[in-house]
């Protein structure tokens, strides 16, 4: 059996398109997003000992299209800087082998 960051982590090297948190929490039927997010910035760290590494499509505001940076933690922003919108896409993750 599995653990959840393994589980993760299988699913984000296998999967073709990225795939947000809460995508995530629908498959493995998990309860909160945040649990997923610690378990991104944790499994980072980790493939980066395998010559992988955890590619990150930044999230961006649906309203103004302002593109968010990549930052170290994988949390979703909650509010754009630039128009103050709350309609945020979240991030979305994938796992590859580095070039």
């Amino acid at each position: 059996m599995l653990t959840r960051r393994e589980e993760i982590t299988r699913l984000l090297e296998s999967t073709e398109q990225p795939m947000t948190a809460q995508e995530i929490c629908d498959i493995l039927d998990l309860r909160k997003r945040s649990i997923v997010y610690e378990d991104i910035d944790h499994i980072a760290r980790t493939v980066r000992n395998q010559g992988k590494e955890v590619i990150v499509k930044p999230a961006s505001c649906g309203k103004c299209h302002y593109m968010f940076k990549v930052k170290d933690s994988a949390k979703a922003p909650t509010k754009c800087p630039k128009c103050r919108s709350e309609w945020i896409l979240a991030p979305s993750f994938l796992i590859r082998m580095k070039k």
